[in-house]
Order: structure tokens, then sequence, then C-alpha cells
């Protein structure tokens, strides 16, 4: 059955914010180290001991943040174990992930310097659960200060002008790994770490409350109602969390990234897709709390979480990837833009070699490969800072384990040159889609068209075949006068782009 979309082009919406496309990088298996860091002393190429080819790589998806040091490892993590000489710098266990030595190699000065490598705002998240008030309070100042003895500690190490830092997250997963606090007793805890992260001149904060566990309503009505507003009625936070991650199967028994069949295909769009409801249940606590729209909604943590590869370690969270991933980002990221009033940042995870990761790296250096999920994110780049259009759909409505999912999404914007953007995805694995799309107002030109597709969906991208998944030109478009005509193959993503 074909699906129509009409694009209502003369009604531009809301600003699609660029940080909606954000990244997470932990220090979890090899995302940091191997992965993005190989060190000043390595062969393979890289600036300051950041590995050049991947840095290209994010920077050609101009990825708007990277949020770090975690994540679960944020809340044991002490910053000044990262600065000063790294010979100097103590070894900690990484009790999260792992068990492996942290040789703290890469800390403030380092990431930061990474975030100017790629031209991305830095995303610093705080320790609440092992730390105290005064040494988040003293991190900002260590970055943020023009002087003072910490901004000549600062320039001592190596940086005289300060960072400007303005992402700074107040905790992460207080309610699990970061302290197992109840919502209640998080609340007092983030105004109390609220009160001491300070503004600097010229450096004004945009502080990220630890929001909820997927669905956990409950947690953001508290966090709202208690944290969120001084006793003046300004706001303690302008940002607030929340974290959901696609698991088919259960924690304890999740199923491969691959192979899969149909089932596990459906699955995975089913249980992605309740990011919807999360995000909409969520939004309209906030709305309640605060129907200016001040405090934006952080979705931090997403993504895709399989079993680990074979053979590897399983504190690494390693995984493959197939064209079923690059669907799924697609239809999360359309969500994301049409809440995108109150979902203002969100972060995929992870960076590299962790989880739904952008691109994976031989071990021991080598050879890198991206994956589906990177050109996926290549086909949204109009639609940053554009302003979102109206899009209406008759796709029809599919059904797996009692779960509900679109057979299309689609969304779309207008950029400041007047370019409309369309992304479409087909969730169906078996069938394609004939697509109609009414775009009002305007007689369409087509400039751009491609699609991102496999005529094997378990297929994926190896560092002996790395572009096995990869877009190309969609064929077959048809323009008839506002109309437009194409047929998107089974489990696909498409992006259609009109002068």
């Amino acid at each position: 059955m074909p699906t129509h979309l009409t694009i209502h082009t003369a009604e531009p919406g809301p600003v699609i914010d660029r940080h909606i496309f954000g990244h997470f990088a932990e220090h979890l298996g090899r995302c940091i180290y191997d992965g993005l860091w190989v060190g000043e002393s390595s062969p393979v190429p890289h600036v300051r001991g950041w590995r050049r080819d991947l840095v290209a790589a994010l920077k050609q998806i101009q990825i708007p943040n990277l949020r770090w040091p975690g994540g679960c490892y944020a809340d044991d993590y002490h910053w000044r174990d990262g600065i000063g000489p790294r010979e100097k710098r103590p070894r900690r266990i990484n009790a999260h992930w792992g068990g492996v030595v942290e040789s703290n190699a890469v800390g403030t000065h380092e990431f930061l310097d990474l975030c100017e490598q790629l031209g991305c705002e830095p995303y610093l998240a705080g320790n609440v659960g092992s730390g105290t008030p005064r040494e988040l309070r003293e991190w900002v100042e260590y970055c943020n200060a023009t002087a003072g003895s910490l901004a000549e500690e600062r320039a001592a190490n190596g940086h005289r002008d300060p960072w400007k830092v303005r992402l700074w997250g107040i905790g992460n997963e207080n309610w699990g790994c970061g302290g197992n606090m109840t919502a209640e007793q998080y609340s007092a805890e983030l105004r109390r770490y609220s009160t001491y992260t300070r503004d600097f001149p010229g450096a004004p904060l945009m502080r990220v409350g630890c929001g909820a566990n997927g669905d956990d309503f409950r947690w953001t009505d508290v966090v709202m109602r208690d944290g969120a507003k001084g006793p003046f009625g300004g706001p303690m936070i302008q940002g607030l969390s929340l974290h959901y991650y696609t698991v088919p199967g259960s924690w304890a028994r999740k199923h491969p990234a691959s192979p899969f069949d149909a089932a596990g295909w459906k699955t995975v769009m089913a249980l992605g897709w309740k990011m919807e409801a999360i995000v909409r249940g969520h939004r309209a606590i906030m709305d309640r709390y605060d129907p200016s729209g001040a405090i934006a909604l952080v979705v931090d943590e997403w993504g895709s979480w399989y079993e680990v590869e074979p053979g590897t370690n399983p504190g690494f969270l390693y995984q493959q990837q197939t064209v079923r991933d690059a669907v799924l980002a697609a239809l999360t990221l359309n969500i994301f833009i049409n809440h995108c009033e109150r979902v203002r940042i969100a972060n995929l995870a992870q960076t590299v070699n962790v989880l739904q990761a952008v691109a994976l790296t031989e071990e021991g250096g080598g050879r890198l490969v991206l994956t589906p999920t990177w050109d996926v994110l290549g086909l949204y780049l109009p639609h940053y800072d554009a302003k979102r259009l109206p899009v209406h759909s008759d796709a029809a409505t599919l059904q797996h384990d009692g779960l509900s999912y679109p057979a299309v999404s689609a969304t779309a914007s207008l950029a400041a040159d007047n370019s409309v953007t369309v992304t479409v995805c087909n969730t169906d694995p078996a069938a394609s889609v004939e697509i109609t799309l009414a775009l009002t107002g305007r007689t369409p030109a087509v400039a751009d068209a491609r699609v991102l597709a496999s005529s094997l969906l378990t297929a994926c991208n190896t560092f002996d075949q790395p572009r096995a998944v990869t877009t190309r030109p969609l064929d077959g478009v048809r323009v008839n006068g506002q109309r437009v005509s194409v047929t998107l193959p089974p489990g696909s993503v498409a992006a259609l782009h009109f002068a």
C-alpha cells in the first residue's frame, strides 16, 4: 500500500537544534583508549594523540557536541586525576567497565583539545555519586575562570585562556550506578550541586540534571517539582536528561547484533519506537511544571544495545551494526525532531567501538571502518538548525509483540536558503513502499536524493569490506507538479533535498 506524505512548506515551525545530533564518549572499553586516543607515540597518524582519520570522519558529519567522561564512569571520576604531567597522574581501576587500569592519560586538557579539533562543544558530566559540590565547583572554575588560583593552575598546565565550557551534567544515572538514589534524594543533591556550579564572566552554564531511566515518569515529576526551581522561582537547571536504550531480549540475555530474522528486525523497530511514548510522557510532565519550555529535555544516552561480539571483553560493549541500526537511528532522530520544542540535546551512545558507534577500529591501531549509523547522520545534516515543517502521513501502523510502530516515519525541514529536506525510513524488512510526497506551496525541484539500504539486511561494514552498507543515489524519483513519487526498498533510510 502506498504512503502519502504532505509537507506543509509554508508553515515553518520550531528550530531543530543541531545539538540533537550529539555524541557520547565514555571511558569504557575501547572508546577513548585505542579508539579516539592512540597516544602521542603511536604510529597511527594522529594530532596530539587523537586519531586523525577518526577526527576527520566525525568532522565530516559535523558532530555538534561530545559528552564525556561518562556515563557511569563520570560518578567515579575525579577531575584532578586527569591534569598535570601524564607520568604523574594516578592509575585507577575502572570498576564500572571491565576492571581495567585507567591511566588518566586523557583528562580535561586532552578532551577539550579533541573538542577543539572537532569544532564541537564539550559536554562535561560532573561527579555527584562519589564527589562533592566543591569538587564540581572547582572543575567549573578550572575550565571557565579568567583569574584566580585555579585559572593560574590551568595556565601552568598549558592552557592560559578559559575554555568557557557551557554544557555541564549534574551527575549521571543517579537512580542507578550514580548512587542508587531515590528521586527525592537526588532532587536535594541537585539543588545543592547546582548552587555551587556558578557562571563565570562570559561563560554562562547550561546545567543538566539527571533525569529518568526510560519510562520512569515519577522521577521526572519529583525532580521537576522539587529540584528544578530555586527558592525564588529561578531555575536550578536548564536541562533534564533522559536515558533509553533499545535492548532486544533482556538485560541479562540480550540478542546478538547479527544474525537475526524478520522477527528480530521487528523487535528492534518496536522497542525503538517506544522512545516516542517515553519522550511524550516526560514532555507532558515538563510542560506542566515549565510551560515556557525553559528547561530542555536532554536525551544524552540512546541507541541499540546487543550482546557483545563473540570473543570480546563483556565489559567493553563492542558490537557490530547492520542496516537495522541505521533505520533505528533514523526512527529515533525523527522522534527527536518531532519533539524539538522540548528535545534540544541528544547524544548517541557511543562514538567508537562501544554500542551503536559511528566507527570501529582494529585493536592496537590499524584500520578504521564507518558504520551505517555514520551514514544516516550524514543524511540528516541539512536538518541542523533548520525549521521543522509539519508532515502529515497516512502510513500504516505495524504490530509486533504487543507493540506498535509506523511502517514509514518521516520528518522535514526548511533551511535558511529556503531549501527543503525530507528524511524518511521504511521500517518494513520485507516490502518496498511507494511514497508520494505533496509539497504544498511550492513546485519542487529535486536537488539530491540518497538512500541507505542493503539487499542483505544482516550485512555490516568490516575492515575488509568497509563500505558494504552505505548511501547511494536514490533512483526513480518522479516529479509531477507539486507531487513527488519514489519507491523505498525494504529496511531503508532516504533523504530528499529540494532546492
